[in-house]
């Protein structure tokens, strides 16, 4: 069952870490979460079971062509981009490198759609470069709400950075808040 909630969150250098924070304690999210962590082929089944040993929802490595599931969390795997059909159905393909990334965020927010109902939640976590910040961007255009990681609790800064210099940011919190403020967004509606 799918109820047109979805969050995306793009991450890089320390991202492993900084998402166990985010889903360590979190209630499921009545939501579809997806995760674009720049990892090559092979790193995403270890990030998985990682990730679906600390979450309270399924964490499972994205397929081409599957419908979106509420409660349920998706890997990008390493080497593919993930985009989104109808903002329901995740699209795996190979391709240039976007940002110097595959899979790349910006990739994946710029396929969403303004929804009909339901809603769009947009995040961008530690990492080198500036992927996310387009996705950011759009996901605010398309009136979703969208949140940036804190510098001070980053690895590398410079992706949060760049989505808040684009000036379409909604919220800086570190990993801990962030975590609440999905809650609220998402569980609260």
């Amino acid at each position: 069952m799918f109820n047109n909630r979805i969050v995306v969150i793009g991450v890089s250098t320390g991202g492993p870490i900084t998402l166990k924070e985010i889903f360590s304690g979190m209630p499921p999210l009545e939501a579809a979460v997806v995760i674009v962590l720049h990892i090559p082929p092979g790193m995403d089944r270890l990030i998985v079971k990682g990730l679906d040993a600390v979450a309270s929802m399924p964490v499972v490595l994205a397929q081409h062509g599957e419908y979106l599931e509420t409660g349920r969390i998706y890997l990008a795997p390493g080497g593919y981009h993930l985009s989104f059909e109808g903002n329901r159905r995740i699209i795996l393909r190979e391709g240039e490198r976007v940002n110097y990334v595959q899979p790349s965020a910006d990739v994946a927010m710029t396929s969403l759609t303004r929804p009909l109902r339901g809603k769009i939640v947009g995040i961008v976590l530690t990492g080198m470069g500036r992927d996310g910040a387009a996705g950011i961007r759009h996901i605010k255009e398309i009136g979703g709400t969208t949140i940036a990681q804190d510098q001070k609790s980053c690895a590398i800064a410079s992706m949060p950075k760049a989505a808040s210099q684009t000036g379409a940011v909604d919220f800086v919190f570190p990993p801990e808040r962030i975590r609440s403020k999905l809650v609220e967004l998402v569980n609260g509606m």
